[in-house]
């Protein structure tokens, strides 16, 4: 990384943390396997720890930066520049399908995310996996157990839900608060999600399982029975083989996606 990369003090209130542990940096880099012509996306680049070598492992690469610093210098950067389309952008906002379809192929996106937006981004970008072959985030360590956690754990809930109907979550490697500078007070870990090209649990409508969820997980410690009262009563619960006595951390994936089948296709629009 040349030294003028290094003069940039990270921002709180874009939650910015910088990796500098060249084996981390390496492994996350392994992992990913950038090669020539596919269409790479990295989130927050920042002092290019990971866009330095995958640029020049891919040939090419496009960066999604917010602050405008460092969005100069990377335009500016003496060897990067000509490696890189910056795009001067919140990644909350950011159009995944124009950049899709302007490249004629799928995105592989990439990222350390600031921790203070890493859950809705990821909700985000779910709205966009019809055009993601697969992504690679280092999250903070607590995210990655959220969307990996499996029924009967403290926490699964509408993160783990939303996430695994979806794509498959692995756990990549797990990278300790000193790999950073400033050091975070939390662990971090990266994770793969690949999407599936034909989910094992197809939801009709993705927005009413995130409202299912949401409500179901809005008050943890009631039963279906009393946090789906709105929307079903115990007969029509049970029909879906469920025990409106559970509590809604106990059900699976595909409990979750048969309730929002049901209300998608018995509920007036």
């Amino acid at each position: 990384m040349s030294k003028s990369m290094l003069g940039h003090r990270a921002r709180k209130r874009f939650g910015q943390n910088f990796l500098n542990d060249e084996q981390v940096i390496h492994d996350i880099v392994a992992a990913i396997g950038p090669l020539p012509k596919q269409n790479l996306v990295e989130i927050g680049p920042g002092l290019a720890a990971l866009t330095a070598p995958v640029a020049e492992m891919s040939g090419h690469l496009h960066v999604i930066e917010l602050d405008r610093d460092l969005a100069a210098r990377l335009e500016n950067h003496p060897t990067l520049s000509s490696l890189l389309t910056v795009h001067r952008s919140d990644a909350l906002k950011f159009n995944f399908h124009a950049l899709a379809e302007s490249l004629g192929g799928k995105l592989r996106v990439f990222g350390n995310l600031p921790y203070n937006i890493s859950t809705p981004l990821i909700f985000h970008l779910l709205q966009s996996l019809d055009v993601v072959e697969d992504m690679y985030f280092m999250l903070q360590k607590e995210v990655v157990d959220r969307m990996a956690a499996g029924p009967g754990s403290k926490t699964f809930g509408k993160l783990s839900i939303m996430v695994q109907q979806c794509a498959e979550v692995s756990l990549v490697l797990d990278v300790p608060p000193e790999a950073f500078t400033p050091a975070p007070k939390v662990n971090s870990a990266v994770v793969r999600l690949a999407p599936y090209a034909k989910p094992p649990y197809p939801v009709l409508d993705r927005a009413m399982l995130n409202s299912v969820c949401h409500t179901a997980f809005n008050q943890r410690r009631k039963t279906l029975r009393n946090n789906l009262k709105e929307l079903m009563n115990d007969s029509q619960i049970e029909a879906l083989g469920l025990n409106p006595s559970a509590r809604p951390e106990t059900l699976s994936v595909s409990d979750f996606v048969n309730i929002a089948n049901w209300l998608t296709e018995n509920t007036d629009q």
